[in-house]
């Protein structure tokens, strides 16, 4: 499978933000959508970044995730195995998966996915069917026959695990599904927002949080 999804948004769409990822040297992301998405005023200046302060068990972790497909079990493992060597669970345990434009479909429910094709844009298919995931297979519960249950967004988030999606990526998410299907952006963008999966932290910079994370004592894996 391609680590980034297929397929490209409109015309003025790839120009507009291939020309930004061109001038900040971002590389390897799908054409025509860089990683951090453009810039757009949001809905409210204020952000709720209260959640750092719950990162304060022995051992902690921010997973930056780069793909969507398949990855989610390293938390699992992680996990997993602090209980298993240290005896350590959540609070004292604490996992963080941080999200931009290529994992975006990790936070989306399955109404999300039905709509805007997420399984074909992205390159998922459904293990129950064989065709494109119309619905959150990282989020079914129980798991799809053959993955494990770590591997899923349920048992992970039972566990403490703090999911979070990138505003700036966000933005470019709905641009590019806003053109596809002859919507406003702002109309798109709340649609997304009010489909995020339980627990969804936005945040304003995948960048920022990263650091924010960190500063916190978070050790750092690139997934």
């Amino acid at each position: 499978m391609n680590e980034e999804p297929v397929g490209s948004p409109g015309r003025r769409t790839f120009l507009r933000v291939a020309g930004a990822a061109a001038g900040l040297g971002v590389i390897g992301v799908r054409p025509g959508l860089a990683e951090s998405g453009p810039p757009m005023v949001t809905d409210s200046a204020e952000w709720d970044l209260s959640w750092l302060d719950q990162l304060t068990g022995q051992h902690k972790q921010v997973f930056d995730f780069g793909k969507v497909q398949g990855i989610l079990h390293v938390v699992g493992n992680y996990l997993k195995a602090a209980e298993e060597v240290f005896g350590l669970k959540h609070p004292d345990v604490n996992t963080v998966v941080g999200i931009a434009t290529s994992a975006f479909p990790i936070n989306a429910n399955d109404a999300l996915w039905a709509k805007y094709e997420l399984g074909k844009h992205w390159e998922v298919k459904d293990p129950a069917t064989g065709e494109w995931a119309v619905r959150n297979v990282f989020a079914a519960d129980p798991p799809p026959e053959g993955w494990p249950s770590e591997s899923q967004v349920p048992w992970l988030r039972q566990r403490g695990t703090i999911f979070w999606q990138c505003n700036n990526a966000l933005n470019g998410v709905s641009e590019w599904f806003a053109e596809m299907s002859n919507q406003e952006v702002p109309v798109v963008r709340s649609e997304l927002i009010a489909g995020f999966l339980p627990g969804v932290k936005l945040v304003p910079a995948h960048t920022l949080l990263i650091g924010l994370t960190q500063e916190r004592g978070c050790t750092y894996e690139k997934l």
